[in-house]
């Protein structure tokens, strides 16, 4: 069991980087399905639909999911440890030191035996199991997990900046236990072993100059074709006993509606969602499956780097003042999104009092004015990917700043890795549309890295001592309402400064086949296939 003091998160079904945020550039909780809701319109994360508990577990057979996007490398400190960019495929290979348990709202063991915080939780305490072994035989053991997560922060994976800003040291008293000491007090320090750090590659895994992907989750690494599909082989040695899925494909299908039929026609039993009108159009169908929902899942980014027409403040002002959410809602995400400017929305359970800038075209053409009145020419870029989904994005923003008297060029980059450069490596923009997706689980981790000052992941070029003083706060809050208080001084501060404007929230979904039982949801949208199975009535 985990220690009393690990924090609950949000209500089950109520109202982290550029590779995760480029994902909208481009556009024990089982399945068994028990009272699961029906309504699934009002479930913002959750399991949805109707679905039989399927009786006894049955070996054999092969699942395929479709995820968001193909892995390019099985390395989890390659960025791939994000729902969205692989996390799921990393966790099969090498399990969660913790999960997130959606339906209890807890941080719950996984491959760890526990995690425990003393008083004032800058000291967490990891006890691993007895006799846990990597799928080549070598121990896991304090020593492999310390040099796991080393190596992690050492390539710079993903949530590498949150760990160093916050823990200060690491130590190995023995060899099952692994000491977290942190620089301030963190109640949702469990998050973190949720995702990269907590994928724990074996030691032997660099032992040459090729990286294999030696893990000790369920799964074991059969083909993997970049682009193509990845598929896995049961681990007869894991330490939940064998996996009864005989094998776990991950197939590359580009297209999301191409993913739902695929499901639908039982070519697939479950794929990721992102567009807003394929998840209407699934959970219409009454798939059944797992929802969940981030603040932040559409955000229009505003270069306001030195020498950059945004760094003016009536600038900013401006383009957030002229962008109507729901005009957005309705051109390019055909009236199933998410759409409002506040930073977290009323699912949220860190919705306050405070309410974002929001849409006020006098206002936009007010602050326009003053900014062309001392030189500004109104002319600015947007840049957005060639294709005919995300060309929506770009004409919708270029319509309403031009509405108050903006000029709007739009800049195509020709493929995805060249727009993530174009804006996180050389920023050069202006404008751009991407994502935050700031999870309710814990909401310091993303906000960190997207308004600190001391962020690399910071595209917005945004320093402001009194936004950094407010996420240490934000870090170090010792309870809910607390945090929901910093987060309204949050939110008041960006609308005092127009850092970003916020689109709205993103709402996800995973469907699965009506046959496809024991799928374990944990954060950030990773599931779990550990004890997965596949009934009958449905090709395997």
């Amino acid at each position: 069991m985990t220690d009393s003091k690990i924090f609950r998160t949000r209500r089950f079904g109520t109202a982290l980087t550029a590779l995760a945020a480029a994902s909208v550039l481009l556009a024990g909780c089982s399945s068994s399905g028990a009272g699961a809701p029906t309504d699934a319109s009002n479930v913002m994360t959750g399991l949805v639909g109707e679905q039989s508990d399927g009786g006894d577990p049955v070996s054999g057979g092969t699942l395929s999911y479709s995820t968001y996007s193909s892995v390019s490398s099985l390395d989890p400190a390659n960025r791939q440890d994000g729902g969205a960019t692989g996390g799921t495929e990393m966790a099969a290979i090498y399990d969660l030191l913790m999960r997130y348990d959606p339906e209890t709202e807890q941080y719950r063991p996984q491959l760890a035996q526990s995690l425990t915080a003393n008083a004032d939780n800058t000291v967490w305490t990891l006890k691993l199991r007895d006799g846990v072994t990597f799928s080549d035989g070598t121990p896991v053991n304090a020593d492999a997990v310390r040099w796991s997560i080393d190596r992690y922060l050492q390539k710079k994976g993903t949530h590498a900046q949150v760990w160093n800003v916050s823990v200060a040291e690491i130590a190995t008293p023995d060899t099952s236990t692994v000491v977290f000491t942190l620089k301030q007090p963190w109640n949702e320090f469990p998050i973190m072993l949720t995702t990269g750090p907590g994928m724990v590659v074996a030691p032997s895994a660099a032992a040459s100059e090729t990286f294999t992907p030696i893990g000790a989750g369920p799964f074991t690494v059969e083909r993997f074709a970049s682009q193509d599909e990845l598929v896995l082989a049961a681990n007869p040695s894991y330490w939940d006993g064998k996996p009864h899925l005989e094998k776990l494909r991950f197939p590359a299908i580009v297209s999301e509606q191409g993913k739902l039929d695929a499901l639908h026609s039982g070519d697939i039993q479950a794929a990721y969602l992102r567009s807003a009108d394929v998840v209407h159009n699934a959970l219409t169908a009454g798939d059944v499956g797992y929802v969940y929902t981030a603040n932040m899942g559409g955000v229009g980014n505003i270069n306001q780097r030195e020498g950059r027409d945004a760094s003016d403040e009536r600038v900013r002002k401006a383009i957030v003042a002229a962008f109507d959410p729901n005009a957005f809602n309705e051109r390019v995400e055909d009236g199933f999104g998410q759409p409002g400017s506040d930073m977290f929305q009323s699912w949220s359970r860190w919705h306050g009092d405070v309410a974002g800038a929001g849409y006020d075209p006098e206002a936009a053409k007010k602050y326009l004015a003053e900014a062309k009145a001392d030189g500004f020419d109104g002319r600015l870029t947007f840049v957005g990917l060639n294709d005919p989904a995300t060309q929506r994005s770009a004409l919708v923003f270029q319509s309403l700043l031009q509405a108050v008297g903006f000029t709007i060029d739009i800049d195509y980059a020709s493929n995805i890795n060249d727009l993530v450069k174009k804006m996180y490596a050389q920023h050069d923009y202006d404008i751009g549309y991407s994502a935050f997706n700031v999870l309710d689980e814990s909401p310091f981790v993303r906000m960190y890295g997207n308004l600190s000052s001391e962020s690399t992941s910071n595209v917005l070029g945004y320093e402001n001592p009194e936004m950094d003083a407010l996420l240490g706060k934000l870090q170090t809050a010792s309870d809910d309402d607390d945090r929901r208080q910093v987060l309204e001084d949050i939110q008041t501060l960006v609308n005092d400064t127009a850092p970003m404007l916020v689109v709205g929230a993103g709402k996800y979904f995973i469907p699965w086949s009506g046959n496809a039982h024991g799928i374990t949801p944990s954060a950030d949208g990773i599931l779990l296939f550990g004890k997965a199975w596949l009934g009958t009535g449905q090709p395997s």
